[in-house]
């Protein structure tokens, strides 16, 4: 005897995975980049400013880098967590 399985409403596995995207991104960057989450969100609000005529970064060379390698294994989970590929 077997056990069929429940039919998969696409729409609401979308929905739910895209909805949790936002807090594993930003989860995965603390725990990264040793932020806490208040300095996640300060960093996120930061811009480029210029100081005594030099540039002050919001992010140094080596964030950028790690946050994009970050944004490139969560969207690129994406779809194995969707459909399974």
């Amino acid at each position: 005897m077997s056990i069929k399985s429940q039919p998969v409403n696409i729409l609401l596995e979308l929905h739910t995975t895209f909805s949790k995207l936002p807090v594993l991104f930003r989860e995965r960057v603390c725990e990264e980049c040793n932020y806490s989450t208040p300095t996640f969100y300060r960093k996120m609000r930061g811009m480029d400013r210029r100081v005594e005529g030099k540039l002050v970064q919001a992010l140094s060379r080596a964030e950028k880098e790690k946050i994009r390698e970050i944004a490139e294994e969560v969207t690129s989970g994406l779809s194995t967590a969707i459909f399974g590929e």
